[in-house]
């Protein structure tokens, strides 16, 4: 669970949204209700996001991998700067330059001529250079410091991107998603929650709400980096952490066995006894069979006595023809 409380969320204004003419109707499941016109967001789905966003970035940096930190508004830049550098993750403050990770290569080498002009510095090959080379290599270096400088420990992308607001940020977060880089935010009541994975709704704007939320962040990747650095020094506490789960279900294994095997015992104590039931209606059926037989049999022999009936009457049919005869010769002899 997540160590902010409802009230202290309350008292840093995490609940304001925005006006309800700007609101994204994406955002209606965590909007709580309308006063005086400005959308009020539910902070009981603040604490829930919150607590899922914080348990994946934890397993990120347990995992070794670099989170990046992307802040250009001028409230929240000085903020995630400042607390980013104790975590030592990069982050991207002063300008999102387009293509910093579809492009990842020129960036790549964006970097190595800051590295390059350091190099200089130390090797004594500065002061080789004129007044005018050394002017422009300044130059240079400090406008790759303002942009590149906070990046320049990552040497490959990123395992997942942080954003305090989508809609300012609109071009990382196309990049992040175009090259499938899991998305952690902060959305506001403008903003569709539907493009990050691990949206937290939140105010964007306020100084205070950015604080708490960045701290309770920070927080689950500094566990989550003491985890790992315990891992590593206690190789074997390690083993014995992977080892457990699988003994439990070892032990577990047997269990599942005998329960399976027992159901299989009653259904062989049942065999017989449903043997003996089927048997049961076999018996009565073999006792009905004759009933039944001698039944149909009495049927037959009545229509065998009908049958041999039959010829009688065809026999006074046959005698018919011979009253005929009798009648034509009593007319003739009137006659």
């Amino acid at each position: 669970m997540s160590k902010l409380s409802f009230d202290q969320l309350l008292d840093a204004g995490v609940h304001f949204g925005h006006l309800k003419r700007k609101w994204n109707p994406s955002m209606a499941p965590y909007i709580f209700e309308e006063k005086k016109g400005i959308h009020i967001i539910d902070l009981n789905k603040t604490i829930v996001c919150l607590d899922q966003a914080s348990a994946a970035m934890k397993q990120i940096a347990k995992s070794g991998k670099k989170i990046l930190f992307v802040a250009t508004k001028k409230q929240a830049k000085d903020i995630v700067a400042e607390k980013i550098k104790n975590v030592n993750m990069p982050f991207v403050t002063e300008r999102w330059s387009g293509g910093m990770l579809t492009n990842f290569q020129t960036t790549r080498k964006s970097i190595r001529k800051m590295t390059t002009i350091d190099k200089m510095k130390s090797d004594g090959t500065w002061d080789t250079l004129n007044k005018r080379e050394k002017l422009f290599k300044t130059r240079q270096r400090e406008k790759l410091e303002k942009t590149f400088g906070s990046i320049s420990d990552m040497t490959r992308q990123p395992a997942a991107i942080f954003i305090v607001d989508i809609l300012k940020e609109h071009i990382a977060l196309a990049e992040a998603r175009r090259l499938n880089i899991p998305t952690f935010a902060m959305v506001d009541t403008n903003s569709n929650p539907k493009l990050v994975d691990f949206p937290i709704p939140s105010n964007d704007d306020a100084t205070k709400s950015i604080s708490m939320i960045m701290d309770e962040v920070c927080s689950a990747i500094q566990e989550g980096l003491e985890e790992r650095k315990f891992l590593k020094d206690n190789p074997e506490k390690a083993k014995a952490k992977e080892e457990a789960p699988k003994t439990e279900a070892k032990e577990e294994a047997p269990k599942t066995e005998a329960k399976e095997e027992a159901p299989k015992t009653e259904a062989k104590e049942e065999a017989p006894k449903t043997e003996a039931k089927e048997e049961a209606p076999k018996a009565e059926a073999k006792e009905e069979a004759p009933k039944a037989e001698a039944k149909e049999e009495a049927p037959k022999a009545e229509a065998k006595k009908a049958a041999t009936k039959k010829p009688a009457a065809k026999k006074t049919a046959a005698k018919k023809p011979a009253a005929k005869k009798t009648a034509k010769a009593d007319t003739e002899k009137a006659k």
